[in-house]
């Protein structure tokens, strides 16, 4: 008697990982590759969704970069993209054990070039945390809901 396959589950979570370097060109690599992913997905390069993941993941990376940097250690970026809730999480770690917050920049300050990352990051996702990660550091996340 013939036995009848087992029923296909449908992959909702489209998983993409990748270590960088904790340069300037590793961030900008993080965002360009963040596009190319997102558009094999299915999420329209140029799309405003695209756009708005690579920024936030620009961001994230920058800061790893910038503030999350251990000479000798790379950062790592992840992408999740779960098609049945159409959200697309950011996760982004480094080994520094700062925990990033948002800047408080002085009321004299408008014009400054940088202090606004994570308020960017927050004004474009539904939420956004810190977590631990196994090893040293943290891992920053952010969820956009498509």
């Amino acid at each position: 008697m013939p036995v009848a396959p087992p029923p296909h589950e449908t992959v909702t979570v489209s998983v993409f990982a990748q270590r960088l370097s904790a340069t300037r060109r590793g961030a900008r690599l993080a965002r360009r590759l963040t596009t190319q992913q997102l558009d094999s997905w299915g999420i329209p390069y140029g799309s405003p969704a695209s756009e708005d993941v690579a920024l936030v993941v620009a961001e994230l990376a920058a800061n790893a970069v910038l503030h999350g940097r251990v000479p000798g250690r790379d950062f790592g970026l992840a992408l999740r993209y779960d098609r049945a809730a159409a959200v697309v999480r950011v996760e982004v770690s480094d080994v520094h054990p700062g925990v990033p917050e948002p800047s408080r920049a002085p009321a004299g300050a408008v014009d400054a070039e940088d202090g606004r990352g994570l308020l960017l990051v927050a004004a474009l996702v539904a939420r956004w945390g810190v977590c631990g990660r196994t090893g040293p550091g943290k891992t920053v996340w952010a969820e956009y809901t498509l």
